[in-house]
């Protein structure tokens, strides 16, 4: 590890957060030379939850921060199936993405704590600031002033808030966000290797109300299985006594091997429980000398399976478009910003607005009309169609256009 560089005018940034896009953003700006300090409000950075899924693009951006993708999981190949096991759809590799970015496959499952882990192991030592609890930031002619819970004031030439969902950066900047729940939760779940269960095979199946999925991920080289559970919820709607028996009566009857994971998982330390909420999409994300990252401007439902994943993305193309700015000079940093916003604001507002419209098609619909979808699902190829234009389409084409990261 190399010392923090000095915080010299044209090169400071803040970052506030200390979650996978703050840590994103700080090694790609390190990478461009810039000054980078993260200050997160609890003791240390850690990720919360289970398991996630890393897309190629996330992958190969990770690479090009020097983390070593050979022990990070395995590719998968997923299947929409309904409650039984019929298929609807397999999503195919595009083997020219695959051949260009030299990463076999498309989805990748990890336990989140380790590929944060990898990611923390890549910060040189002191950029990391924790306890800070940000409260407010004023803009000044020599930059922004940064007020924090515990009295430390600081000053830099960039703000990137990184704060989350709740984030006071966000707040600040564009005001109230008006959350609202989405109309799902969320049990996410990982457990050690099961026998039996086919490699590189990831399942994402349906009955007219609940989804269950599972996917395959390695646990510090270990390999395991990731699954979770959603479910309709609402704002307020009571949480289950007991979760196991709650799932357990969910998945009785659902094929093989969901109900296996059950028995496998340790509901005390490997189930993780979400209301999932959104907020409105926005078309800017930065004013002045702030600009935002993941879910402080974009929370995303989990029916795009690319929270973390967007969230690294924007950390990497902002600190691109970023690259050579004096960040002293508050018109070169405006066109950069507006260069960044360009590049992501539509094509993320697309996938939340696509996830949350899946939610809503799986979880909302009442009986008859859900039965109706699942017949249309289960025997015409309109899901696999919906699927391949919806979200594969332009997710490949944004990989093809990183021709920085391909190998070949």
């Amino acid at each position: 590890m190399v010392s923090s560089p000095d915080w010299r005018p044209g090169k400071r940034v803040a970052i506030i957060g200390g979650g996978p896009g703050s840590i994103s953003s700080g090694l790609a700006l390190i990478q461009r030379g810039y000054d980078v300090k993260i200050f997160e409000r609890q003791p240390a950075c850690e990720a919360i939850g289970g398991a996630v899924l890393l897309s190629t693009p996330v992958l190969a951006i990770l690479r090009s921060y020097s983390l070593n993708l050979d022990n990070v999981g395995s590719h998968t190949v997923t299947h929409f199936t309904n409650k039984k096991g019929l298929e609807r759809v397999k999503l195919s590799f595009n083997a020219e993405v695959e051949r260009r970015m030299g990463i076999k496959g498309w989805h990748y499952g990890v336990l989140r704590s380790s590929i944060f882990k990898k990611m923390l192991d890549l910060v040189p030592e002191s950029i990391i600031h924790a306890g800070h609890e940000f409260t407010s930031y004023t803009e000044r002619d020599d930059g922004i002033g940064i007020s924090f819970a515990n009295g430390h004031q600081a000053t830099a030439d960039i703000v990137i808030g990184a704060d989350g969902i709740r984030s006071k950066v966000s707040r600040q900047a564009f005001g109230e966000p008006h959350l609202f729940h989405t109309g799902i939760r969320l049990w996410l779940a990982w457990c050690d290797h099961i026998p039996g269960i086919p490699e590189n095979y990831g399942v994402v199946s349906h009955d007219w109300q609940h989804q269950a999925s599972f996917f395959p991920m390695l646990h510090d080289g270990k390999p395991g299985f990731e699954w979770w559970v959603v479910e309709p919820s609402w704002d307020g709607k009571p949480v289950p006594d007991d979760p196991q028996a709650h799932l357990t009566g969910i998945l009785k009857d659902w094929a093989h091997p969901m109900p296996r994971f059950l028995e496998a998982t340790n509901f005390e330390t490997q189930v993780y429980r979400w209301e999932i909420f959104n907020r409105p999409s926005m078309k800017k994300w930065s004013t002045g000398r702030v600009v935002c990252v993941g879910d402080a401007v974009h929370p995303v439902s989990p029916y795009a399976a690319y929270g973390m994943g967007m969230a690294i993305e924007d950390g990497y193309f902002l600190a691109k478009a970023l690259d050579g700015v004096d960040l002293r000079d508050s018109l070169a940093v405006s066109a950069a910003f507006e260069i960044y916003e360009k590049q992501r604001v539509d094509y993320v507002n697309h996938n939340t607005e696509f996830a949350r419209f899946l939610g809503k098609m799986f979880h909302s619909v009442p009986r008859p009309f859900a039965n109706i979808r699942d017949l249309i699902f289960d025997y015409t190829p309109i899901l696999s169609n919906f699927l391949g234009k919806g979200y594969l389409k332009k997710a490949e084409e944004e990989t093809l256009g990183l021709k920085e990261l391909q190998v070949i």
